[in-house]
């Protein structure tokens, strides 16, 4: 994460405080004009329109958990991808605050449910509250924070869905389904738990064969200990070398068969055993491993019937993606919009210019190899 852009963020919230605790005492300039200590510090309003106003602080919160999100993925993000960033963030919180503007009570109604949805579904994909809990702290934002942001945009998809109509039919579902089979195939999928006792220095050299011999007798010790009943959560977060495993208590996954995320050694041990077994030490050209298989997911062929609601949103949201610009395009323009940022302004326009970077979806830069990747 960018830290000093956190610091800098914070700053000046302390500041903004400290200006309101002053409010009550004006002091009075040269001209006689009474001003508000806060008044000094208030945040710029980047665009601004009938019903829209967004500021540099929620902008940069939002780039902040863009740049956690990455750190913690190991990316990086150039300067001129963060250019395109920022426009493209404005433009879609722009967008949010005046698909809210717009919407009914009923829309409000349906983004309850919807972002309680998507809020399990996280949870869910997250191995549970504890997982989510983790992930959250690695992209600097908080569960409240986190209810807004899907309750914010679940309400926009509620007036998207109400003002731009996009019928699907069955027909259409089916046709998706049939020239499509292989996304509708799940392959066997294993999540696991695991210790690394590291045969590399902290330069990514090898050690030398008397400091793996050390590592391979840690690795035996923890390995009865393991099987011996003790908590192998707390194992990983006391002895692994995986640079993750303190916050992850080792935990990983689910992982398919045959992808990569894995040394091959990892990968036949982890899909070799039932779940809650401890393998035997798994030597791979990163150190050490034991590993308990936590779950396991046979592969299977999901019928249409089991899919086919999800095919259908999908294909509807699909067509609706493809009215989406000028529709809000549209309700700018009638809110009469105006990115006061001169910076950001004069970037829109230039990409507008030679219909580049801005007319692509917003997407996560590559990441970076480095020596630690993949110690699992």
């Amino acid at each position: 994460m960018n830290r000093t852009l956190q610091k800098s963020i914070l700053l000046m919230a302390a500041l903004v405080a400290v200006g309101q605790c002053f409010a009550a005492e004006p002091t009075t300039s040269t001209a006689g004009t009474k001003t508000k200590v806060a008044d000094l510090f208030a945040d710029e309003v980047v665009a601004q329109g009938k019903g829209v106003k967004v500021t540099r602080a929620e902008l940069d919160d939002e780039l902040v958990n863009l740049k956690a999100a990455a750190a913690a993925n190991n990316q990086t993000i150039n300067p001129r991808q963060m250019k395109v960033f920022e426009a493209q963030v404005l433009e879609r919180l722009i967008g949010r605050q005046l698909l809210n503007e717009r919407a009914t009570a009923a829309d409000k109604t349906a983004a309850t449910t919807n972002a309680d949805n998507a809020l399990a579904m996280i949870v869910k994909k997250a191995g549970g509250d504890e997982g989510l809990a983790r992930q959250l702290r690695v992209v600097d934002m908080s569960l409240d924070k986190l209810k807004m942001k899907l309750n914010l945009e679940a309400v926009a998809e509620a007036v998207l869905q109400r003002e731009i109509k996009f019928e699907v039919s069955d027909d259409d579902v089916k046709k998706y389904y049939d020239e499509n089979p292989t996304q509708f195939e799940a392959p066997e999928r294993v999540r696991v738990a695991h210790i690394l006792i590291s045969t590399r220095e902290k330069d990514g050299s090898e050690m030398s064969d008397a400091k793996k011999k050390e590592q391979r007798k840690l690795a035996d010790d923890l390995l009865k200990r393991a099987k011996g009943g003790e908590d192998f959560g707390k194992l990983a977060k006391d002895y692994s070398d995986d640079p993750g495993a303190k916050e992850t208590a080792g935990e990983f996954g689910p992982f398919p068969r045959g992808t990569r995320q894995v040394p091959p050694e990892f990968e036949a041990a982890a899909f070799a055993q039932d779940a809650n077994q401890i393998s035997d030490v798994v030597p791979t050209q990163y150190g050490f491993h034991i590993i308990k298989t936590l779950e396991k997911s046979p592969a299977k062929k999901y019928e249409l019937a089991e899919v086919s609601a999800d095919v259908k949103a999908g294909l509807k949201r699909q067509g609706m993606t493809k009215q989406i610009p000028a529709y809000i395009d549209g309700i700018k323009k009638a809110a009469n919009v105006e990115i006061l940022n001169s910076d950001i302004k004069k970037f829109i326009e230039e990409q507008q210019a030679d219909d580049s970077d801005m007319d692509k979806p917003l997407e996560a830069p590559k990441p970076q190899p480095k020596k630690s990747d993949v110690k699992k």
